[in-house]
């Protein structure tokens, strides 16, 4: 089972590719920048997306809307 619940992400969200895509871009960060926001420890998952899903869920990564 994953954690967090996808359904639960697209309340905060509201789309699944938005939702993909977010996850996504932070997932490849965390594997070139080695930077995460949690403690190793805190992390439930083994994997970077994973625990882009935790910050997500943790309201840690804010989504910026560009209205051009």
């Amino acid at each position: 089972m994953i954690y967090p619940s996808i359904d639960k992400m697209l309340t905060q969200i509201g789309s699944k590719y938005l939702l993909v895509n977010i996850i996504s871009k932070r997932a490849k960060e965390m594997e070139v920048t080695k930077h995460y926001q949690l403690k190793e420890e805190e992390y439930v998952s083994k994997k970077n997306i994973g625990r882009a899903l935790e910050e997500l869920s943790k309201n840690l990564i804010h989504i910026k809307e560009n209205n051009d």
